[in-house]
């Protein structure tokens, strides 16, 4: 495996991209706003570039940020508005300004574009999440460009993306994406603050996150957007468990996306991991966000990290918060740490009245019995498997 990584790192970004056939672009809202609006030359520059990797067979998803920084400027406002209310009124403003600005672009090529709002709860629900799916796979057979982002208008705290980074990720899983290129203001990742350092060094390849990198991108924050360097890491962690590179490039610079699917080495390029997590793992740790927890004593730990087990109602010690059948939930041991994620098979009411039970016992206590398992091992991603990929996933979308 170590060698078969080494010979990923030393292949060069052409011979990386050539197999690519379909890839999701995030624009920021730093790439997209000018002082006075919209920064409609960049629009023009990566209408242009889409449109010609189009030409080529390409399919392309444009995940894009811009409504609220849009709608600020048309307002007249100076800064972010603190109130969910205004914030959402805000992005109604801009998002129609942000699309039409679009259209107009996309269509001097003859290009046409769909406009798709989501927010993390359409993408939850196993089965909306796959509608989403089959739509994006519908405008791409038909040849249109799908123009993706968060729904600001409705979105509140519980059901926010947090960033279009986050956002961007799930896509590229979703669409099953072979590549995400994450387009900012800076030209990459660098070991500390570009705007403030002027010693700081780009680093070009990245083979994994670790503390070191992470680190990094701490010290690089964010201004118009939500998110900062730190959101684009972990979304480039978050592809890279699905076997996809990333690359995090300056969507300012002319002909960014030419220069990158010709090869040249712009931006950081993220290495995807060798060992990795199915789509519905990938969802399942992810996409659905956990609704509660779940503690488990030290022999159900023990049968899940060592032997690959589903989770029993014996091994529950208690159960926090409420949930619903086919939510996910954190599996926590009984020292405080977090052991897995999984999707559960009973509701947490009835999770109570079977805990420490044997499966015989199931259907006595509660008058029914959905499975054996509360958390079968196919729904189910240990915390470590997140980390380094999971070689016993076996299930597909």
């Amino acid at each position: 495996m170590a060698g078969s990584k080494k010979k990923v790192a030393n292949i060069s970004r052409k011979e990386l991209l050539k197999p690519v056939k379909r890839a999701v672009v995030k624009v920021g809202s730093g790439v997209l706003t000018a002082k006075n609006g919209l920064n409609m030359a960049v629009i023009e520059d990566l209408t242009t570039d889409i449109c010609a990797l189009r030409n080529k067979r390409l399919q392309i998803i444009l995940v894009s940020s811009g409504a609220i920084a849009s709608g600020l400027k048309k307002i007249g406002l100076s800064k972010r508005p603190q109130s969910v209310s205004q914030q959402q009124a805000v992005a109604a403003v801009g998002q129609s300004s942000l699309m039409m600005a679009y259209e107009e672009a996309f269509g001097r090529h003859g290009q046409k574009v769909a406009q798709i709002l989501t927010t993390r709860d359409d993408l939850t629900h196993r089965r909306r999440y796959l509608n989403a799916r089959n739509t994006l796979f519908t405008l791409l057979s038909w040849k249109i460009i799908p123009i993706i982002n968060e729904n600001d208008t409705v979105v509140v705290d519980e059901i926010k993306f947090g960033d279009n980074d986050n956002l961007s990720a799930m896509v590229t899983n979703l669409s099953e994406s072979d590549l995400l290129i994450n387009l900012t203001n800076i030209d990459g990742l660098f070991d500390k603050d570009p705007r403030t350092h002027k010693d700081a060094k780009l680093i070009r390849v990245v083979e994994k996150v670790n503390q070191k990198v992470t680190r990094s991108a701490s010290s690089i924050p964010g201004f118009l957007g939500r998110g900062g360097m730190a959101s684009k890491i972990k979304a480039a962690e978050k592809v890279a468990l699905a076997g996809v590179p990333t690359i995090i490039a300056n969507g300012l610079k002319p002909c960014i996306l030419k220069q990158i699917f010709t090869g040249k080495e712009e931006g950081t390029l993220f290495l995807p991991q060798e060992v990795t997590l199915c789509s519905r793992k990938h969802w399942i740790a992810f996409t659905k966000s956990p609704k509660g927890e779940i503690v488990i004593d030290q022999g159900a730990e023990k049968a899940l990290m060592e032997h690959g087990k589903s989770l029993l109602p014996s091994g529950i010690r208690e159960v926090r918060g409420r949930f619903s059948l086919g939510n996910s939930v954190l599996l926590i041991s009984e020292t405080g740490k977090e052991v897995a994620v999984g999707m559960v098979n009973y509701h947490s009411s009835d999770i109570n009245k079977i805990i420490g039970a044997k499966t015989a016992e199931i259907e006595s206590r509660l008058g029914f019995k959905n499975d054996d398992e509360v958390i079968h091992r196919d729904n189910l991603v240990l915390a470590d498997k997140m980390k380094e990929g999971d070689e016993l996933c076996h299930l597909r979308a």
